[in-house]
């Protein structure tokens, strides 16, 4: 099971999230660095241990208030082996355009997506192995089109399951949702967000089936270690 790292970019910082309110999202305050410098922020989580791949949410561009392209460039350039998970609130294919020139794999998050066919024109603009769709949930539910849950057969190789409710909630991911989607996804690949606190829920999605992890609080607050990581 791969554990992929979280920034939350806002304005320039790396912010902390909670809950998906992100009206009250603040810069983060780290264990593993000072400051919250999204390029000091990467050296340090790289240092903690060396992770293949890093979820990057720009919420300017999610948010239609500009983006990050610049920040995410130059992280780009200094850690070429890095994989980059780019949300950037894709909605259209034009939007597509602003980030063609950076070798990142684009996430596709339903929550700004209301209907099956706006999600199916983003596919169609995209290459595959570039396309992660991130199935997103609140307290009340499924965020987005309801065609995009329910239609299996246009599911990408890899989703997130993202329980927004949960991030930064320090109250354990929904596992009942997650055993749910990994049943539907076949021999699809299921990421888990939200809520993850220690190495006990880390096992527990291994051994659901959960393919890989979102991390940010735990990282930042010491409770997942690089002794941890490395076990």
């Amino acid at each position: 099971m791969e554990i992929i790292p979280v920034i939350d970019l806002l304005h320039g910082q790396v912010v902390r999230a909670k809950r998906g309110e992100r009206h009250l999202y603040r810069p983060i305050e780290s264990t593993l660095c000072n400051g919250s410098d999204p390029l000091a922020i990467v050296h340090a989580l790289l240092e903690l241990y060396p992770f293949k791949s890093l979820y990057i949410a720009d919420l300017n561009a999610i948010q239609g208030a500009g983006n990050h392209h610049a920040i995410i460039g130059t992280i780009r350039e200094r850690y070429p082996q890095l994989h980059i998970w780019l949300d950037a609130g894709l909605q259209h294919p034009q939007q597509l355009e602003a980030w063609n020139d950076l070798p990142v794999e684009l996430v596709i998050g339903s929550e700004g997506l209301q209907s099956g066919q706006q999600y199916e024109s983003l596919v169609r603009a995209l290459d595959p192995v570039r396309i992660l769709l991130s199935l997103d949930f609140n307290k009340e539910g499924f965020i987005g089109s309801p065609a995009i849950l329910s239609d299996t057969s246009h599911w990408p190789t890899r989703l997130i399951a993202m329980t927004l409710a949960r991030v930064g909630s320090q109250e354990g991911p929904d596992t009942s949702l997650l055993e749910a989607l990994i049943h539907r996804a076949g021999n699809r690949q299921i990421i888990a967000a939200g809520g993850i606190r220690n190495t006990d829920d880390l096992d527990h999605l291994r051994q659901i089936g959960a393919a890989g992890a979102l991390l940010a609080s735990s990282l930042h607050d010491g409770q997942i270690t690089a002794k941890h990581l490395a076990q």
